[in-house]
């Protein structure tokens, strides 16, 4: 029996930008005149793996790679533009997921976040009042797919594997959670939570 689902941020619960859905970057050499294609080459390749770890803080790699790339812009600013950009809800989601906690099931966030954009989804974004728990990456120090996430949050949350379901956009998560003892379900751009519970 599915005691607790287990769901995914970004390409399920958030989902691009707020006005299409876009990739929050999309507009970022317009918006703030700076590269987008660099930007990934420079920052996220070379440094994300370490900061969505939680062993290097964002704004400590970010900075001087700014400073090198686009000296005019500062951290602050492409971190507030990214976090505001990158917010578009999905609304019919969450009230089914409303829906299913007022039936008795737990909801929990299982992402691969650094701390400070945990900290805006859950606070910003207001996630936290929708959820009973939220284990991201930076704070457990391991990842999707890795095998210790999974087992790890299972822990965390006292309930078997096989009560949790994962609802996930990567085909590669889904497997790993199934080969820990998870039930997990693919979630796609028209899934919706009936459909997912009853496939699981």
């Amino acid at each position: 029996m599915i005691r607790a689902l287990m769901v995914d941020v970004d390409g399920v619960l958030v989902r691009g930008r707020r006005g299409d859905g876009r990739h929050w970057s999309t507009d970022l050499a317009a918006d703030l005149s700076l590269d987008p294609t660099r930007l990934q080459r420079e920052f996220f390749a070379v440094h994300w793996e370490a900061i969505v770890l939680g062993r290097a803080a964002l704004r400590e790699k970010l900075a001087p790679v700014l400073a090198r790339i686009a000296p005019k812009i500062s951290a602050d600013r492409v971190i507030e533009y990214w976090f505001a950009t990158d917010a578009r809800l999905n609304e019919r989601l969450l009230a089914d997921l409303a829906a299913a906690r007022a039936d008795g099931l737990q909801v929990h966030l299982v992402t691969n976040q650094e701390h400070e954009r945990a900290r805006y989804l859950l606070r910003e974004l207001r996630l936290g009042e929708a959820i009973d728990g939220c284990h991201y990456s930076a704070a457990l120090g391991c990842r999707k797919p890795e095998a210790r996430f999974f087992e790890t949050v299972a822990r965390r949350v006292e309930f078997a594997p096989a009560e949790l379901l994962l609802i996930d956009d990567v085909e590669e998560n889904v497997t790993a959670a199934k080969t820990a003892g998870w039930r997990a379900v693919r979630w796609m751009p028209d899934s919706v939570l009936s459909e997912a519970l009853r496939i699981a």
